[in-house]
């Protein structure tokens, strides 16, 4: 919300306080300031120009050369472009050695061998936004009003020397989306009472009743709605200090009705839409929703299918406007429009929600409907409305308004005590402060007993409970008022949970292992959120997502990580090693409306090379087993390493097939790891990557055993290496399980130190070589006891695998 400090001072007199003394004060009591903005600023040595003399460039055929009024002995010549500079205009100057919009410094010069001493300025030139300029003069310069002073500063002609106060309006407190609302919250901080003009309307003895019927169809549509007819009006521009406000509030300034509804907006928060009554084609409004196979071209010229879900303003039977969105092409108000038929309303907050963001149409009457607006001024705003169009116009009002709904507004009553206000807010108010208070808000209160019954006006809307009386009591007492306290009463010492410890020391672990921590949106597509998993489960939609990119709940870690390494690749970065903790949404139920089962999942995602290359080392990518070493390296420490399996697989699809394992837990699947499908990361555009994941409640719900510390072994240890022959698709984890089944209790480690296939080993065949360490704890091992070990390993190693020992 934009607001007009010189529009404020109508109402209040702040000729005591500055608009930054204002500003700080509204900022400590509850409503946000965004800044303030002055539009003379940055500008300099621009006046009123009169333009006396005006003919064509004798060397350019778009220039012209004028004599200018401004204000000295003799005119001044300057060179324009404008399409629309002509004789008898007041127009802007910007003098040599001015300042202009984006510092930009204008001096004397030649324009195709003709002085120019300045230049005849735009709107745009002074810093106004294209989107709040009057089409008339959209493309060229801007004219000033006949009375204005040649060679004096154009600034408060335009009201460039106001001070905008931009407000940050939470949605419960829409009161303050009009200056009428912002006046008696500013009156409330400064103890003044707000003075608004008396509304003088005068109506002609025809009624309005005798010119057009209302009918609402749901009362809860429209549960407030009203016509006005103005008749025999001129549609001509707005006077200056309308366009001037208008344009200061953000709002393009349109013609003298269209003006004056968006005046009305601002000053009562109160939405209007104004119908040209010709056009209508009928002596009918019925409010209705929309059916189905019906359309309506909006003022924006787009074509609307429209729906059951919508709200619409018909002529008896076609659309003319989107209630409290837009209004329709076909009945606006034009140059010819000589009658008008003025609506003022209230319209359902969740029916006009939807329908905005159904056509993607945000207004700032649709943004008011939705917040709330004050039930108890809607045919006031239409009355000040149709007066003032009457002025402007030169139209005459129809007795009366036509009504097809109306709502009774009482003030709500609300009980309180005053120590329980005290009591909430930690002060000492007396009786006398907190009456002080209820008067300043413009609240009436009576006394009963020990209980204050408060009687909150309709502007207030927002106030209902007993809560937002103390928040009320608390703003304008003054938060910087209110005493410090430090808490009471016994603390009891906080610990972690298991999982709550086990996951920290998981991050301590990867971080420790060079893996740094990402976090991903838990929103995602539908295709990226089914990537990456063999369960089979339904995805999560939201029913309003922002975006299509964030549309559904994930079911995997991996797509957001992917995102992440693109967005580093996309920047240079080469080397990148992440992870994640957060949570999965898998979907079971057949009801949409039934809850995701949240569970907790560890992703790693690693891309690039281990060790650059440099004097001494080559460098080396990252590969498979880099990632499953940083796995082993977790489950190390949490005592997991002798239950965890690894089984190649080709179930998932995202996966490279030959290069991706499931990792199992007790023979119970917990995750996978490998590489990622090289079409995959051409879609997410990354390069070879590899990437794991991990359901992190199971990996952490596993029982393990204590700990227990055992003397280093006093007796040597022996180590005897084997080679084996094997046929190439016999992996390294079933010939480790066989040789740990087979080797007895002295077997302590084993270590797989040679791969090899090639020459002197027959196609289809592979040699791994083994290091078998054996102790004995309680005396030295012997070669009989660790032959008959070896043997064992052989024997079963031949039947089960048909290994033949080298």
């Amino acid at each position: 919300m934009l607001v007009s400090y010189k529009w404020l001072n109508e109402y209040l007199d702040l000729s005591e306080i500055t608009p930054k003394e204002l500003a700080d004060k509204m900022s400590v009591t509850g409503i946000e300031v965004e800044g303030i903005d002055v539009p003379e600023e940055g500008l300099k040595k621009i006046v009123v120009g009169e333009v006396t003399d005006c003919r064509p460039h004798p060397n350019s055929d778009h220039l012209s050369i004028c004599q200018v009024n401004i204000g000295e002995d003799e005119d001044s010549q300057i060179v324009c472009g404008a399409p629309n500079v002509k004789s008898g205009i007041k127009v802007i100057v910007a003098l040599p050695g001015s300042r202009i919009a984006g510092n930009v410094k204008i001096k004397k010069g030649k324009m195709r061998g003709e002085v120019s001493n300045g230049m005849i300025c735009s709107l745009q030139e002074l810093g106004y936004a294209d989107s709040v300029i009057p089409k008339e003069y959209a493309e060229g310069i801007y004219y000033l009003p006949a009375e204005a002073e040649p060679g004096s500063p154009v600034f408060p002609y335009l009201d460039m020397d106001d001070h905008i106060i931009e407000l940050s309006i939470t949605p419960n407190r829409a009161d303050a989306l009009s200056m009428r609302g912002v006046a008696y919250e500013v009156g409330a901080i400064y103890r003044q009472t707000p003075k608004f003009p008396e509304i003088s309307l005068t109506e002609s003895e025809v009624a309005a009743a005798d010119k057009i019927q209302v009918k609402v169809t749901e009362a809860t549509d429209a549960p407030a709605y009203q016509i006005r007819i103005i008749d025999g009006v001129t549609i001509a521009p707005s006077p200056q200090w309308l366009q001037n406000r208008l344009m200061n509030e953000g709002i393009r300034p349109i013609n003298n009705v269209v003006d004056v509804t968006n005046y009305i907006l601002l000053l009562f928060g109160q939405p209007l839409h104004a119908f040209d009554y010709q056009k209508l084609d009928s002596k009918e409004i019925l409010v209705r929703r929309g059916k189905e196979n019906e359309s309506l071209v909006t003022l924006d010229g787009e074509t609307r299918q429209l729906s059951p879900e919508d709200i619409v303003i018909t002529n008896g039977t076609t659309p003319v406007a989107l209630a409290g969105v837009m209004g329709g092409l076909d009945s606006e108000i034009t140059e010819k429009t000589t009658t008008v038929a003025l609506e003022a309303a209230l319209f359902d907050p969740l029916a006009i929600r939807l329908t905005s963001k159904k056509f993607n149409l945000r207004s700032e009457s649709s943004a008011r409907f939705e917040k709330g607006i004050n039930q108890a001024t809607v045919a006031k705003a239409c009355d000040a409305a149709a007066a003032l169009i009457a002025e402007l116009a030169g139209g005459t009002v129809l007795k009366g308004a036509v009504i097809g709904s109306q709502v009774a507004v009482e003030p709500v009553e609300v009980t309180i005590t005053l120590a329980r206000i005290n009591s909430y807010l930690g002060t000492e108010i007396t009786d006398e402060e907190v009456q002080e208070i209820f008067d300043a808000l413009g609240f009436g209160h009576r006394q009963e007993a020990d209980s204050y019954i408060v009687s909150v006006p309709p502007r207030r809307w927002d106030i209902t409970i007993e809560a937002d009386i103390i928040e009320e009591v608390a703003r304008i007492y003054g938060y910087d008022r209110l005493p410090s306290t430090l808490p009471q009463g016994e603390t009891v010492a906080g610990h972690l949970t298991k999982a709550q410890r086990l996951t920290r020391e998981v991050r301590t672990l990867l971080e420790g292992n060079g893996v740094s921590e990402a976090i991903s949106y838990a929103l995602t597509t539908e295709e990226k959120a089914q990537q990456f998993t063999d369960k089979s489960s339904q995805v999560t939609r939201l029913d309003w997502p922002m975006t299509e990119e964030r549309a559904v709940l994930r079911l995997n870690l991996i797509s957001g990580l992917l995102d992440d390494v693109a967005y580093n690749l996309a920047r240079k970065n080469n080397r990148v090693a992440l992870y994640e903790i957060g949570r999965v949404f898998y979907q079971t139920g057949d009801s949409k409306h039934e809850l995701p089962t949240e569970v907790n999942h560890l992703g790693l995602a690693l891309t690039g090379n281990i060790y650059e290359k440099d004097w001494q080392t080559q460098a080396q990518k990252v590969d498979f087993f880099h990632l499953k070493g940083i796995l082993e390296n977790l489950f190390d420490p949490l005592a997991l390493t002798d239950r965890i399996r690894y089984q190649k697989t080709a179930a998932i699809k995202e996966m490279h097939p030959g290069r991706t394992a499931m990792i199992l837990l007790d023979d119970q699947e917990i995750g996978f790891l490998g590489q990622v499908h090289p079409s995959i990361a051409k879609d997410y555009e990354v390069s070879e990557t590899y990437v794991a994941e991990l359901n992190l409640d199971q990996l952490l719900a596993a029982k393990t055993e204590q700990l227990v510390y055992q003397p280093v072994s006093k007796f040597p240890s022996v180590t005897r290496d084997m080679a084996l022959l094997l046929d190439e698709t016999i992996d390294n984890q079933s010939v480790m399980e066989i040789i740990r089944e087979s080797a007895g209790r002295f077997l302590s480690a084993i270590r797989l130190f040679d791969v090899y296939q090639g020459k002197n080993i027959e196609a289809g065949k592979k040699s791994l070589g083994y290091s078998l360490t054996f102790s004995n704890p309680e005396a030295t091992l012997t070669d009989e006891e660790i032959n008959q070990a070896i043997a064992k390993i052989t024997r079963n190693l031949e039947e089960k695998v048909q290994a033949e020992i080298r």
